[in-house]
C-alpha cells in the first residue's frame, strides 16, 4: 500500500510537472497573425513610387482563424476582389468569410451579425477592439453593438456575436459575394435553428447550426451576385448567439456530417482550446533561444503563415469532389494543389520537414490529378511538381506510388500539349524563343521564354534525381543532359540570360533592367533571373568566367540602382536590382557560398530579415506578397541557419542564424540542436557532431538522425 501512494505521489508530481512545462511553453503568444496585411508605401523600399490608385502587395494575408492546413479559414473581409479579403487600413467589415488563401480568390460564405441595420451592410470598427492569435479572432464591431469572437476546426467555423442589443438581432448570409466569381446560390432554413445552402463558382456547400430559434429567413435576388439573405432571430434569448457552420466542397449533407463531427456539442472554449493546442505542437517543434523580441515574433509568425496553403478539400467521410468534378472517395486526405511555382523553392520542403504526413496526403493529391486528367500540376509557371515530389521523396516520404508518380511526372516532361507549354521547342533547340516585338511593355503577352528554359532545366534535374534512384539509367542520361539547356539562354557578350528568337539568334533591342510580366521573362527582369541554376551552380560559375567573374557580376545584382520609372506590380522592394518582393530570385543571397564568399552572403541575408520583414509604421507590413507562405518559409529557414538552396537535394545550405540556439524536433521524434557560439555574423566554419564538415552544406541525415550543428563565425 505504501508502494502504491509513492507511486501514485510520483505521477501526480509528473503530471504537474508536465502541466506546469506545457503552461510555460507557449509559442503561440509570439505570432501575430497581422503582419502581411498591412501596406507598404515607402518609396525607398518599394523601388518607385506607387501609382494613383495602387496598393502594394506587402503580405496579401488574413488575420482570422485556421487550423494547419484547413479547409476552412474564417476571417474578416473589408474588401471583396482584395487578396485576401482584408485590409489593414480599411475602417469597415462587411463580413466573416470561411475560406482563404491570399490569391483573390475564394473568400465564400460571408456572414455577419447585425443588429437594426441601415440600407448598406456592414459595420465600422477600430483596432483598438481587435485581437487574434492562431486559430482565434476577435473584433467589437461599433455600428451594430455585436463583440464577434471566431475560432475554427479543419471543416467547420464556429462563431460566438455578443449583442448589445437583444432585439431585432439579424444574420445576413451576404450569398452573392466572394472574392472568386458566384455563378449561383442557393439558401433554405431547416426546423427551428438551421441554415443551409450552397455558393456556385468555387461550388462550397454549408450547414449553420445556431442557437437560437430563427423567426424568419427573407431573400433577396436568389442566386444573383447582387443577392443576399437574412436571418432574422427570435427575440427573448440574452445569451451569445453562436453559429457552428460546417462546409464541405461535395454537398450540404457532407457539411453537416463534418460540422458534427468535429464540432458537435463541444463549447467555443473547448474548440478554441483544440486549435491553440494544434498550433502549439507546430510552433513548439521549433524553439529558441537568444535574438531579440521582434525576431522571435518574425519567426512565428513566419511559420505559422508557412502551414496554411495547400488546404483541405475532403471530408470527413473521406469523399471529395475530384479534378474531373465527380464525388469520390480516397483513403487518403484531398489537399488544393500547392501554389507550386512559389513554395517548392522551401515551404513544401518545410512542410514536409514538420508535417510529412501532409505532403504525403498532398504528394497523393497531385498523383490522382494526374491520373484523372493526365498531367500532374504545375500551377503558374514551370512544372516544380516535379521538384516538390522529388525533394520530398529523397527526404523519405516515400509512402506512396512512387512509379506511377514518376510515370506521369515523365509525361509532364515529355508530351506537348500537356503540363509544359512549348516543351516541344525545347527539347528539339534545347531553349524557347520569344516573338520579335517592337517596344514591349511590361504587360506584353508572350512566352516567357528564358524563364521557362531555366525552369524547365531544373525541372528535368528534378525528375532525373527519381530515375536515378529507380534505376532507370536511360531516363537519368537524358534528363541530366536536358538540365544544362540553362546555358543556352547565357549570352556571353552582355552576360546575361537573354531571350532569344526562334531562329537562335538575340532578341534587341536588349535592355536587362526592364521587367516583364511573360516576354522573355515571368515577372522579372534579366537580372533576376540570370542567377537560376541550383542544380548546377558550379556550371553557372563558369558561364561567368570563373569566381571572380561570377563574383563582380553577383556584387552589381545587389548594388546597380534600380529604375524608379520602371514599374511592375508585384516586382517591388529592391536591393540593387535583387527583388526580394517576388520569388524568381531567392536563391541568389546566398550565390556567394559557391565562390567561397559566405561572409557576402550573410551581409545581404541578414539586410532582408532585418529590414524588409515586419517593416512600415506599424510593423505589419512584408517586402512583397507572401505567396502562400513562401515569403515566410524562406524568413524561417534563414532566421535558422539552414536553406534548402536546392528544393530537389535532401541537403541545406548553412547560414549565421538569428539565435544563439536553436532546437529542432524532427517528425521522427529525434533532435538537431543547431548553436552559433560566436556573436560575429561571418561564417568560418561547421561542425556536425562535434566533426569538422567538409563545405557549406549538411545533409538531410541531421532530420532522420537527430544531431548537433554547430555554426561557427568571426
Amino acid at each position: 500500500m505504501k508502494n502504491l501512494n509513492h507511486k501514485f505521489l510520483c505521477l501526480m508530481l509528473l503530471l504537474l510537472l508536465s502541466t506546469i512545462s506545457s503552461r510555460s511553453q507557449n509559442f503561440g503568444k509570439y505570432v501575430n497573425t497581422f503582419i502581411g496585411t498591412a501596406p507598404l508605401i515607402e518609396k525607398k523600399i518599394l523601388g518607385y513610387k506607387l501609382p494613383d490608385g495602387w496598393r502594394s502587395w506587402a503580405g496579401l494575408t488574413f488575420p482570422g482563424s485556421s487550423l494547419p492546413n484547413a479547409m476552412v479559414q474564417l476571417s474578416p473581409m473589408t474588401e471583396y476582389g482584395s487578396g485576401a479579403g482584408y485590409e489593414y487600413e480599411d475602417s469597415t467589415i462587411l463580413g466573416f468569410t470561411h475560406t482563404n488563401k491570399g490569391h483573390w480568390n475564394l473568400c465564400n460564405i460571408p456572414i455577419l451579425p447585425m443588429s437594426n441595420p441601415g440600407e448598406k451592410f456592414g459595420s465600422k470598427f477600430s483596432h483598438k477592439k481587435e485581437s487574434s492569435a492562431p486559430g482565434f479572432y476577435q473584433v467589437y464591431l461599433d455600428d451594430y453593438d455585436v463583440n464577434v469572437s471566431l475560432t475554427s476546426t479543419l471543416r467547420a467555423g464556429f462563431h460566438k456575436y455578443e449583442f448589445k442589443n437583444n432585439t431585432n438581432r439579424q444574420i445576413l448570409f451576404d450569398m452573392g459575394k466572394a472574392n472568386s466569381r458566384v455563378s449561383t446560390w442557393a439558401i433554405e432554413q431547416e426546423g427551428d435553428n438551421v441554415i443551409k445552402g450552397f455558393q456556385g463558382g468555387e461550388n462550397v456547400y454549408f450547414y449553420a447550426i445556431i442557437n437560437t430559434k430563427i423567426s424568419k429567413l427573407s431573400k433577396t435576388e436568389v442566386g444573383k451576385r447582387t443577392g443576399y439573405a437574412i436571418a432574422h432571430l427570435a427575440d427573448g434569448n440574452n445569451q451569445p448567439v453562436e453559429i457552428k457552420i460546417g462546409l464541405s466542397f461535395v454537398s450540404t449533407e457532407n457539411a453537416k456530417e463534418n460540422v458534427l463531427s468535429e464540432i458537435g456539442k463541444k463549447s467555443f472554449d473547448e474548440i478554441r482550446k483544440e486549435a491553440t493546442l494544434k498550433w502549439e505542437k507546430i510552433l513548439s517543434s521549433i524553439q529558441v533561444k537568444g535574438g531579440t523580441e521582434k525576431q522571435k515574433v518574425m519567426l512565428y509568425s513566419c511559420l505559422y503563415r508557412s502551414f496554411l496553403w495547400p488546404a483541405l478539400r475532403s471530408d470527413v467521410n473521406g469523399q471529395f469532389t475530384d479534378a474531373n468534378k465527380k464525388v469520390v472517395k480516397a483513403d487518403f486526405n484531398y489537399y488544393t494543389e500547392p501554389s507550386l511555382w512559389d513554395t517548392y523553392r522551401n515551404k513544401d520542403v518545410l512542410l514536409g520537414l514538420i508535417s510529412p504526413e501532409v505532403t504525403l496526403d498532398v504528394i497523393k493529391s497531385m498523383k490522382d490529378v494526374g491520373d484523372k486528367k493526365g498531367f500532374i500540376p504545375t500551377f503558374f509557371h514551370g512544372d516544380h511538381g516535379s521538384s516538390s515530389i522529388a525533394g520530398a521523396y529523397l527526404r523519405g516520404i516515400d509512402n506512396f506510388d512512387i512509379k506511377g508518380t514518376y510515370e506521369i511526372l515523365l509525361k509532364n516532361a515529355n508530351t506537348p500539349g500537356g503540363a509544359r507549354p512549348h516543351v516541344e521547342e525545347y527539347i528539339k533547340k534545347g531553349f524557347i524563343s520569344d516573338p520579335d516585338i517592337p517596344n514591349p511593355k511590361v504587360e506584353t503577352k508572350a512566352a516567357a521564354g528564358v524563364s521557362k528554359t531555366l525552369e524547365y532545366s531544373y525541372d528535368d534535374y528534378s525528375v532525373a534525381q527519381i530515375a536515378k534512384k529507380l534505376g532507370d539509367t536511360a531516363n537519368y542520361r537524358i534528363l541530366m543532359a536536358r538540365s544544362k539547356n540553362y546555358k543556352n539562354m547565357f549570352d556571353p557578350s552582355t552576360r546575361f540570360m537573354r531571350g532569344k528568337l526562334a531562329d537562335g539568334s538575340w532578341i534587341k533591342p536588349f535592355n536587362p533592367q526592364f521587367p516583364y510580366y511573360e516576354y522573355m521573362y515571368r515577372e522579372a527582369n534579366a537580372w533576376q533571373v540570370s542567377f537560376f541554376a541550383p542544380h548546377d551552380m558550379k556550371g553557372l560559375v563558369e558561364l561567368y568566367g570563373g569566381p571572380k567573374g561570377f563574383e563582380s557580376k553577383l556584387d552589381s545584382l545587389f548594388t546597380v540602382p534600380w529604375n524608379p520609372n520602371y514599374i511592375a506590380r508585384n516586382v517591388e522592394t529592391m536591393i540593387g536590382q535583387y527583388c526580394h518582393g517576388n520569388q524568381p530570385d531567392h536563391e541568389a543571397p546566398f550565390s556567394y557560398h559557391f565562390i567561397n564568399k559566405p561572409e557576402k552572403s550573410q551581409k545581404i541575408l541578414d539586410t532582408i530579415m532585418n529590414t524588409l520583414y515586419g517593416i512600415g509604421d506599424n510593423g505589419l507590413a512584408l517586402c512583397g506578397m507572401d505567396d502562400a507562405g513562401e515569403m515566410s518559409s524562406w524568413y524561417v529557414f534563414s532566421a535558422l541557419g539552414i536553406y534548402p538552396f536546392s528544393a530537389t537535394d535532401a541537403e541545406y545550405i548553412v547560414t549565421a542564424p538569428l539565435f544563439d540556439e536553436i532546437k529542432w524536433r524532427t517528425s521522427n521524434g529525434k533532435t538537431i540542436t543547431i548553436s552559433k557560439p560566436n556573436k560575429g555574423r561571418a561564417l568560418s566554419s561547421i561542425k556536425v557532431n562535434g566533426k569538422l564538415n567538409e563545405g557549406y552544406f549538411v545533409s538531410q541525415d541531421l532530420f532522420k538522425n537527430g544531431g548537433r550543428l554547430e555554426i561557427l563565425t568571426r
